[in-house]
């Protein structure tokens, strides 16, 4: 059973998807939802945050299947990294997200266009690194312009080309996309030519980072607001005990945050569960450097 949070927010993703953005109120939220406007306002201060959250809960699950499909992993494996650009697209389509990212584009407001570009700039973050992993150390002066182009490409693909979209796997994309940049990387390295600086632009997006007290402080709190019906303690009772051990088992963590963050899809702890997952995630990239 979800929690009421959880009912709102889903109530709302639905309304703006089959009315539009613009044309759905907070009105029609509380009706439909049968929740009051303090409920409704002490969960988000305005539409613009509702919408928000929405986005930022599904990318925050790409950014969590992107994670697991590395674990054991080779960083370098050129397919693996395929996969991950296509989650992205992937989740974006299981919850029909696109029309609600053109209605963003269309708008004049300031706040959600703020929201887009900060979220874009994690992407290109995240992208610029992983580029990296693959092409090898002397790709990182160049990696910045790589993922600008890569995302523009896909981009284009997608939005382009009408009645090919769907008709192609969003990995065959990608796929197709990353042949062209061993050409393009080879020959920005070949001849040092770029154009955007990544050590300036790593230094403006850095996010901010749960640190273990701060993981561990959540965890704790996570397990004792656990409903007994709701069972799978054992997840975060296992993920507490070795974050503390003095040499945490980086891979055995890794494996066992998928099994917590599925433990509780479904529940009113699955928003919270997820959350906790992906700092997590965070957190272990930070011991592997």
């Amino acid at each position: 059973m979800i929690d009421r949070k959880q009912h709102v927010f889903l109530t709302a993703q639905r309304l703006f998807l089959e009315k539009g953005f613009s044309a759905t109120s907070v009105q029609d939220i509380l009706e439909e939802s049968g929740i009051s406007k303090g409920t409704f306002y002490n969960y988000f201060s305005s539409k613009n945050e509702c919408l928000i959250a929405i986005l930022e809960h599904a990318y925050d699950e790409a950014l969590i299947r992107r994670q697991e499909l590395i674990i054991g992993k080779d960083v370098s494996n050129k397919n693996i990294l395929a996969k991950q650009i296509a989650v992205r697209t992937q989740v974006n389509r299981e919850h029909n997200l696109m029309p609600l990212f053109g209605a963003i584009f269309h708008s004049k407001d300031a706040e959600l266009k703020a929201f887009i570009k900060k979220q874009l700039l994690t992407e290109l973050a995240w992208l610029s690194k992983r580029l990296v992993d693959v092409y090898g150390q002397e790709a990182k002066p160049y990696s910045l312009d790589c993922a600008v182009m890569l995302i523009g490409m896909i981009q284009h693909y997608h939005v382009s080309i009408p009645g090919s979209n769907e008709d192609l796997e969003p990995e065959i994309i990608v796929q197709f996309i990353l042949r062209r940049m061993d050409s393009i990387i080879s020959g920005m390295i070949s001849t040092d030519d770029k154009l955007l600086d990544i050590g300036i632009f790593l230094q403006q997006s850095n996010e901010k980072r749960y640190s273990k007290e701060q993981l561990l402080e959540k965890l704790h709190h996570f397990l004792a607001s656990l409903d007994n019906k709701l069972g799978s303690k054992q997840y975060p009772e296992f993920l507490i005990d070795e974050l503390q051990s003095e040499q945490p088992r980086v891979l055995l963590i890794e494996t066992v945050i998928r099994s917590f963050r599925e433990a509780f899809i479904g529940t009113s702890a699955e928003l919270e569960a997820q959350e906790i997952a992906l700092h997590l995630y965070h957190y272990l990239n930070t011991l592997k450097k």
